[in-house]
């Protein structure tokens, strides 16, 4: 069995996925016109009036906090590391490339999932990849195995790694009893996903600004600290990244580990492409009443998580002085060694601190997209909802003392299978998106408040709620 899922990750994550969510991203950047780069500050508007919600839907604020709670997880603090640690300081650079190409996916795929969504029971909006692929193509059995796949992996399997993660930073730093930790991540985890999306969104809204703005407020101490040595350290990024600066430690710094470390980091963080953000996405009121809103809105999230959240570990690593390729420090012990550098021993403990946090905001928003696969496979009920959180919260449990490797690695394919169908979806529908983009661009240039007719679109009859879009 290990030997089969070694396998489909080796085609999935050493083929597919690293080539496809690159090439998917170049696609749509030059189809909508690099949108991210010359509408950025619609991106900024849509967000600074994202704060409504109504009883249908969240706020398209609250749905960016959410999918940044998934996105901004212990990859922006170890992962960052590991690419620096591999790839030199030159993944950094080609981690920004990624996320620059990356959102134009991202507005595709929320953009998507806002059009094709619906009402469940109780009159809350739902969609996302699984909706669009029944909806929009007609192939709700790809829409099954989408949201099968999702359940499995951010449902269940990466809240248990998560967990991990929370579980050895607390007993490293404070000596904390891992099965202790697992119980009552589990406990304060209840409290919130117990209490549904809107709960879960309220939630999102004030703990994911606090603790990106904490983190980020560290990193910007360490570049005041060693302002001078700044410029020196932006200029070796980009060297590097070109193989113009003498690489520490040889093959480490190569042209070639720089490229494919920096491009699987940001593709891994900012999860643009994998179709897990569109499912809270689609649970947003639009602000403007417009699918393309949403999309500048989960946009934004790839350039947050990215650009901010994972340069400012970069930084304060690059900083430090303590990187050394071929020495065995990688990961969340690279970074921690590195602020504490900076601030003496309480870097350790504020790294710990911030494991916590990332960690565990993943936790919860990872189970709301669960919520939305069940919804589509018709499990949506009280009973399916209540076995959803119980193994939810058994797995982080399970996962806080348990090393989860190979389950980790079916998770890790589940989650391959699920980003091979949305790419393929996105891409097929990408002349709606298309459509969209162009009709919310062309309200803006007439000085209007772009508003969807679902009157000028009779290619989706019967394929959208006109009662939503009316």
């Amino acid at each position: 069995m290990n030997a089969v899922i070694d396998a489909l990750n080796t085609v999935f994550w050493g083929y597919i996925l690293i080539y496809g969510l690159l090439a998917v991203g170049v696609f749509f950047t030059i189809r909508l016109g690099a949108l991210q780069f010359l509408h950025f500050g619609e991106m900024i508007r849509s967000l600074l009036g994202s704060r409504e919600s109504d009883k249908s839907g969240i706020s398209p604020f609250q749905a960016l906090c959410t999918s940044l709670a998934s996105r901004v997880g212990t990859g922006n603090i170890a992962g960052v590391a590991v690419a620096l640690y591999l790839g030199g300081a030159g993944a950094i650079f080609w981690m920004w490339m990624v996320a620059l190409v990356g959102m134009a996916t991202a507005y595709a795929e929320s953009t998507l999932a806002q059009l094709y969504k619906v009402r469940d029971e109780e009159g809350q909006f739902r969609g996302g990849p699984a909706f669009y692929l029944a909806k929009g193509l007609k192939a709700p059995w790809a829409g099954s195995i989408f949201s099968v796949c999702l359940i499995i992996s951010f449902g269940l399997v990466f809240n248990a790694v998560q967990a991990n993660s929370i579980a050895d930073a607390m007993e490293g730093a404070f000596g904390f009893n891992k099965l202790v930790v697992g119980v009552a991540i589990a406990a304060v985890a209840g409290l919130v996903i117990f209490g549904g999306l809107r709960s879960i969104a309220r939630f999102a809204e004030f703990v994911v600004p606090f603790m990106a703005a904490v983190y980020v407020l560290m990193a910007l101490v360490v570049v005041v600290l060693h302002i001078t040595e700044v410029p020196g350290v932006l200029a070796l990024i980009v060297k590097s990244a070109f193989g113009l600066e003498e690489a520490a430690g040889g093959v480490a710094g190569s042209v070639t580990a720089a490229m494919l470390n920096g491009i699987k980091r940001g593709l891994f963080s900012n999860e643009a492409g994998m179709g897990s953000a569109p499912n809270v996405a689609a649970t947003a009121t639009p602000t403007p009443h417009h699918p393309s809103s949403q999309g500048f809105v989960q946009a934004t999230g790839v350039f947050i998580d990215t650009l901010v959240i994972c340069t400012a570990t970069a930084v304060m690593i690059l900083l430090s002085g303590v990187l050394e390729p071929g020495n065995g420090v990688t990961g969340t012990q690279l970074t921690q060694l590195a602020l504490e550098s900076h601030i003496g021993g309480a870097g350790s403990y504020f790294i710990a601190f911030a494991i916590l946090f990332f960690a565990f905001t993943s936790i919860v928003a990872n189970y709301s997209y669960a919520e939305n696969a069940m919804i589509f496979l018709g499990l949506g009920g009280k009973l399916g909802m209540l076995s959803l959180r119980c193994a939810a919260l058994a797995m982080v449990v399970w996962g806080a003392y348990q090393a989860v490797g190979t389950v980790f690695n079916a998770a890790d394919a589940s989650m391959g299978l699920m980003a091979t169908i949305n790419l393929i979806a996105i891409m097929l529908l990408s002349g709606t998106v298309a459509k969209l983009t162009k009709d919310y661009l062309a309200q803006r240039k007439q000085g209007l408040v772009p508003h969807f007719k679902a009157s000028e679109y009779p290619e989706l009859e019967h394929k959208i709620d006109r009662d939503i879009w009316s």
